[in-house]
C-alpha cells in the first residue's frame, strides 16, 4: 500500500501520474471523479505491473470534467460518482455517434466529517438539509444540541463541493431533495480537500467518500429520519443498504469496450481489481 499512497500523494498535489514503461500508441485516457481519482490511480498502477506494454494516464477534476471529456472524444473512460444525465447522453450521441456505455465498479458511503474533537453522536437526513439546504434554517451546533467546545463561535461552518462534482450531485439529489445548496459554504475542488479542511476547523461540516477519512476527522453516523439511530458508514453497511447515503461508482465508455480498454475493464471487474477497492475504503461489487 506504500505505493499506493504515495501516488495519492501526487493526485493531491494536483499532479497527472502517467504509468510507465509502455509502449508507443497503446494508452488508455481515463478522467473524472475526485471521489475515484485515488482509487483509479491505485487500478492503473497495480495493472501496469502486470501488463508493461500499455500505459494508463489518470487524472480527476469531477464527474461532469470526465464525462465532458468522454462527450468530445478526448478520453477513453470517465471515472464518475454520478449517473450521467439524460442531456449527456444526448451529447454523447451526437458528439461520437455512440451511446454512453456504464459500468458499475464498486460502491462509496459518502460519509459526513466533523473535527475529531466533535462530540455530535449521529445526525439524520433532514437535518443535513437543515444545514445545507436552501431552505434551511440550522446555523448553529447547538440547535442539533450537540456541546462542541472546540467551536468558540457555536456556529456551523458548510464544506461543500463545486458544482462539477458528481459528489456535489449526488449529494443535492439525495440529502436537498434536488433543491439548491444554501449560499455561503466553503466549496473545495476534491474529496480529499474537504476532509482536510474540516480537520482543521473545529466547526466544521462536510461531506466526502469514506476512504478519505484520517485520525483527524470523525465520521457520524447518518440515519434517515431525525431521532432514528445512526448508522456508520462501513462496507458492510453500504453493501446491505442500512447506510442510508451511499452510491454507485461508474465508469463510462463511448460505446461497447473492445481491445486494452475492454481487458483494463474486465480486469477492475476480477476479483484482484475489486481487492483493490475494498484496500482503498470503498466497497466492492458482487461477492
Amino acid at each position: 500500500m506504500g505505493l499506493l499512497r504515495q501516488a495519492g500523494l501526487l493526485l493531491a498535489a494536483g499532479m497527472t501520474f502517467f504509468v510507465s514503461g509502455c509502449k508507443p500508441g497503446e494508452s488508455i485516457q481515463v478522467e473524472g471523479s475526485d471521489t475515484m481519482v485515488n482509487l483509479a490511480q491505485a487500478w492503473a498502477e497495480q495493472y501496469d505491473e502486470q501488463n508493461p506494454d500499455v500505459r494508463i494516464q489518470v487524472s480527476g477534476g469531477g464527474s461532469g470534467v470526465g464525462i465532458a471529456g468522454l462527450i468530445n472524444g478526448v478520453v477513453d473512460m470517465a471515472n464518475a460518482s454520478r449517473k450521467m444525465k439524460p442531456k449527456e447522453l444526448r451529447q454523447m450521441k451526437d458528439n461520437t455517434g455512440k451511446d454512453a456505455v456504464e459500468f458499475i465498479v464498486g460502491r462509496d458511503a459518502l460519509a459526513i466529517y466533523v473535527h475529531k474533537d466533535n462530540p455530535i453522536e449521529s445526525i439524520g437526513i433532514e437535518e443535513l438539509a437543515g444545514i445545507y439546504g436552501d431552505d434551511g434554517t440550522i446555523t448553529t451546533w447547538q440547535q442539533l444540541g450537540v456541546a462542541n467546545t472546540s467551536c468558540s463561535s457555536g456556529e456551523i461552518t458548510r464544506v461543500s463541493r463545486q458544482n462539477n462534482s458528481g459528489t456535489y450531485v449526488y449529494f443535492r439529489k439525495i440529502v436537498l431533495d434536488r433543491k439548491d445548496f444554501k449560499l455561503g459554504s466553503i466549496d473545495q475542488s476534491g474529496s480529499k480537500d474537504v476532509v482536510a479542511l474540516v480537520s482543521t476547523t473545529p466547526c466544521a461540516i462536510g461531506y466526502s467518500g469514506m476512504g478519505y477519512a484520517t485520525g483527524e476527522v470523525r465520521m457520524v453516523p447518518v440515519s434517515q429520519r431525525k431521532g432514528e439511530p445512526g448508522v456508520a458508514p462501513t462496507v458492510e453497511n453500504a453493501r446491505s443498504g442500512s447506510y442510508p447515503i451511499a452510491r454507485p461508482l461508474h465508469i463510462y465508455t463511448a460505446g461497447e469496450p473492445t481491445g486494452p480498454i475492454r481487458d483494463y475493464l474486465d480486469w477492475i471487474l476480477s476479483d484482484e481489481g475489486q481487492q483493490i477497492v475494498l484496500e482503498m475504503g470503498y466497497v466492492p461489487v458482487g461477492d
